[in-house]
């Protein structure tokens, strides 16, 4: 279960300290529910895409990767029903004029003030914007809300160029933006976010097994990427609640400080978009399955994942606060990141133990060893400031795995210090042998 200490004020701190989250546009007072991802926070986020593509492109056969544009012919949207049906119940209150989504109330009141609220109306969430020097009716496109119809209308382009045969998947990354009614949460729910989404195409009847497959995948995923499986679920939407194209959706859900949220959406999509497109295109969106000799319009089963929400469930679920035991036998709290070395925005630190250049010059010179050796695609940091204690400290919150220090016996004995994050345990060994240690224990942290 989530460490009892954590809380969003205790993360977001973190988050700011640290450099991994700072609010965008800060020096202007910032605006709202914007994040810019700082050094750490990009390294960590990068760390997540790239597992996320490791496993779900790279370490399969049946899926190929897609960059489509952030902004579509307008009718794309028209036609995929989001310009009529991707909207949510807007209600205002009349006394403090807060606005609220309508289907997130428990009662028919404002939860601020308990003032009276409007009528419900339909807002819908995509930004619209304007292409061209004159802004007109005709000018109008979107920045797109999600990724999956960049795939639709390159599903020929893409099946055809590579060879694929049913079943396959087309996997993107990539921005979507979102005119929600509310934000908050830190960065659970925000205007601007990215996607890490599979539209995966399967033969008519196969899509109910192949639905529940997927939903495996990923809740083993997640416990991958250090998630306490404790701390997650599968909640099934209520018919009242699937999208206007879904027959069937499940959400992996994080228990977040504040409840469960949704993390990842599994939806079966059925063959709406590609049925779609082809109506109004007149292009043939199907397979041509050999052994029948018939053309199929295939299923998609859609696995769609927020990367911005794992990254702060990631975080949530490895921060750690501890009592210890100082030098001197005083009690402190030392703040953790149990990250998976995979995950880990810094790989490894590197800390000599003075300034003093015949200390400095030999821990630099091992410091590029290990960054030329190839023990790790990661980090490599090099910290010489403050004492070896607070750069310990620093270390852990976040979220190095591996420390190495460098003393003044280094110089005679060829010797180094190892230093693990999780266990605090400190082991001595020669230079010779660092970067194959590195390189075992990235492995076993």
């Amino acid at each position: 279960m989530l460490d009892d200490s954590v809380d969003l004020k205790t993360i977001t701190s973190l988050c700011k300290r640290r450099g991994f989250l700072f609010q965008s546009s800060e020096i202007y007072g910032g605006l709202a529910s914007t994040w810019d991802y700082g050094p750490l926070g990009i390294e960590l986020k990068n760390n997540i895409k790239a597992s996320w593509w490791k496993n779900f492109v790279w370490s399969r056969n049946d899926i190929v990767g897609l960059d489509s544009a952030i902004l579509m012919h307008p009718d794309v949207w028209k036609v995929s029903g989001h310009v009529e049906n991707f909207s949510d119940p807007l209600v205002d209150c009349i006394s403090c004029r807060k606005r609220w989504r309508e289907d997130q109330l428990e009662s028919k009141k404002c939860p601020d003030c308990d003032g009276e609220l409007t009528d419900v109306r339909l807002f819908n969430l995509m930004f619209e914007t304007n292409m061209g020097p004159i802004k007109n009716d005709d000018s109008s496109v979107y920045l797109r809300p999600e990724t999956a119809q960049g795939i639709f209308v390159n599903f020929e382009n893409v099946m055809k160029s590579m060879r694929l045969k049913l079943p396959f998947g087309i996997a993107q990354l990539g921005k979507a933006f979102r005119n929600e009614i509310t934000t908050g949460n830190f960065i659970f729910r925000t205007r601007e976010f990215e996607m890490m989404e599979i539209e995966y195409f399967v033969n008519p009847g196969d899509d109910e097994q192949t639905h529940l497959k997927w939903i495996d995948d990923f809740k083993n995923w997640y416990s991958d990427l250090g998630i306490n499986s404790d701390n997650l679920r599968i909640r099934e939407h209520e018919k009242s609640e699937l999208a206007h194209y879904a027959k069937a959706t499940f959400d992996i859900e994080y228990k977040f400080p504040w409840g469960w949220g949704e993390i990842q959406g599994i939806a079966n999509r059925t063959d709406y978009d590609l049925q779609a497109h082809s109506k109004q295109t007149g292009q043939k969106l199907s397979y041509f399955d050999e052994k029948s000799s018939k053309h199929v319009v295939p299923y998609v089963i859609e696995p769609s994942a927020g990367v911005d929400r794992t990254f702060m469930a990631v975080l949530l679920d490895s921060y750690h606060e501890e009592e210890v035991l100082t030098a001197d036998g005083k009690s402190d709290k030392r703040v953790v990141l149990k990250l998976s070395p995979e995950l880990a925005p810094i790989k490894v630190a590197v800390l000599p133990l003075s300034r003093k250049d015949v200390l400095s010059n030999l821990a630099n010179q091992i410091h590029q060893d290990i960054k030329s050796s190839g023990v790790t695609t990661g980090i490599v940091e090099y910290d010489d400031s403050q004492s070896i204690g607070k750069r310990y400290r620093r270390q852990d919150e976040i979220g190095t795995p591996i420390c190495v220090t460098i003393d003044f016996d280094s110089i005679e004995d060829k010797c180094v210090t190892l230093r693990f994050r999780d266990t605090m345990e400190q082991i001595r060994i020669p230079m010779s042998n660092l970067t194959e240690q590195i390189r075992l224990n990235l492995k076993n942290v």
